[in-house]
């Protein structure tokens, strides 16, 4: 069995938390947490680009003057991409650039990234963090209790508290996420990553199953 230390809101040893040592003997594939990171990133693109084709463009279709004669450029219509204010030839249009790897992959990929920052010393776990009403102040309080102000941090958290999520939101560099919403992405875009004892054991139960 292997454990990692809690410490209290003052920053002060609250005991140990055991887990299963075996999860420490997970094969870490770089390749995989880097294609599972580019998936995440890739599905936040919007792809809300547009721009208007020759179709789109309002005015007459009718050609602006004939074709010999005038002494102007044989362009046609108003609407030709070859005038100013034409329409685009080969614009760009709204695109879904979102794929999915398999559920299996993102899972391991999860799992390998938990196991990095265990190994690197970068989750500090936490007996209980609970609010009455939102405060961001004491949520900054923890963070410089724990070392880590400045720094990007996930915060995870056993079930979603709203009144946590207010106290945090408006804090640069922290991020928050429940134990079963955890991925690999948030995992590896954050330096520090606090849980709660609730959330460290969803966590390992999740990924020694």
């Amino acid at each position: 069995m292997a454990s990692v230390e809690v410490k209290n809101a003052g920053g002060a040893a609250a005991g140990t938390v055991e887990f299963d040592s075996a999860l420490l003997e997970s094969k870490v594939t770089p390749r995989l947490l880097r294609d599972a990171y580019i998936m995440y990133e890739t599905c936040q693109r919007q792809g809300t680009v547009k721009i208007k084709t020759k179709g789109e463009i309002s005015g007459s279709k009718k050609k602006l003057f004939r074709q010999k004669g005038t002494g102007n450029a044989r362009m046609g219509q108003k609407r030709t991409p070859v005038r100013v204010g034409g329409g685009n030839a080969f614009g760009k249009q709204p695109k879904d650039w979102s794929y999915r790897l398999p559920k299996k992959a993102l899972r391991v990929a999860t799992r390998m990234a938990l196991v990095g920052k265990l190994k690197d010393g970068e989750i500090i776990v936490v007996d209980e963090f609970k609010q009455e009403k939102p405060k961001t102040k004491e949520v900054t309080q923890l963070l410089k209790t724990l070392s880590i102000s400045g720094k990007s941090c996930l915060f995870v958290v056993g079930d979603y508290d709203k009144t946590l999520w207010l106290s945090t939101r408006n804090i640069p560099g922290l991020s928050l996420t429940t134990a079963g919403w955890l991925n690999s992405h948030d995992l590896l875009k954050h330096r520090a990553v606090v849980m709660t004892r609730e959330a460290f054991n969803t966590c390992v139960a999740r990924f020694t199953a």
